[in-house]
């Protein structure tokens, strides 16, 4: 099955922890206790429970040993998911960058919009980011010159890679499933298709 923007869909049902099997059901009741709710991407990931784990443990390790502070984490992550075109993970992040990390409104709504990240150091991290996933890991001499002059590591470099690795078994999955946007998300809802659509009529 595939929708207007062509992207196949997968007919797999979501998994809750009513039908799920014991791996997936232990995943998601982690899960529930963590976020305090089960998201719908979790329970579609939740068909294959090897992914949902990789998923989790990467994540946290993310957040635990990455060495960027909770608003850097979401500003990666955002940009991440804005590069693949991911609009549930664009949502929930731009939710949790308001709420919880409390990264500052116009820097979200900045990489939302793909416009300018009003702060500095954020517009480096963001930009090399955004050069790690669509130079496939290849950055220049120059690229990586740029972040360090920015006081980051050589070593957070690696911790983008697990950021990268971990949000694309998010994005493509739920590009896959046209993952439902929970509502505690709505308020932050994105489209990729209209961005592109916005950018392809400025320079009409």
């Amino acid at each position: 099955m595939k929708n207007q923007n062509n992207t196949y869909k997968i007919s797999l049902p979501q998994v809750n922890v009513t039908n799920a099997d014991e791996r997936a059901k232990t995943l998601l009741e982690a899960a529930k206790k963590q976020v305090g709710m089960i998201p719908n991407m979790y329970e579609n990931m939740a068909n294959f429970p090897a992914l949902l784990e990789t998923y989790g443990t990467g994540y946290n390790l993310f957040r635990k040993e990455g060495g960027f502070t909770p608003a850097e984490q979401e500003v990666i992550f955002l940009t991440i998911s804005k590069e693949n075109g991911c609009d549930y993970c664009m949502a929930a992040h731009s939710v949790v960058a308001d709420m919880m990390s409390k990264v500052p409104v116009p820097v979200t709504d900045a990489i939302r919009n793909d416009e300018e990240i009003p702060d500095a150091r954020l517009r480096v991290l963001s930009r090399f980011v955004s050069i790690m996933v669509n130079k496939r890991g290849r950055p220049s001499d120059e690229d990586v010159n740029e972040f360090l002059m920015a006081d980051y590591t050589k070593k957070q470099i690696h911790a983008i890679i697990l950021a990268i690795s971990v949000k694309t078994i998010s994005n493509y999955s739920n590009h896959i499933f046209h993952t439902e946007v929970d509502t505690m998300f709505k308020a932050r809802e994105w489209s990729a298709y209209k961005l592109g659509r916005k950018l392809v009529n400025f320079f009409r």
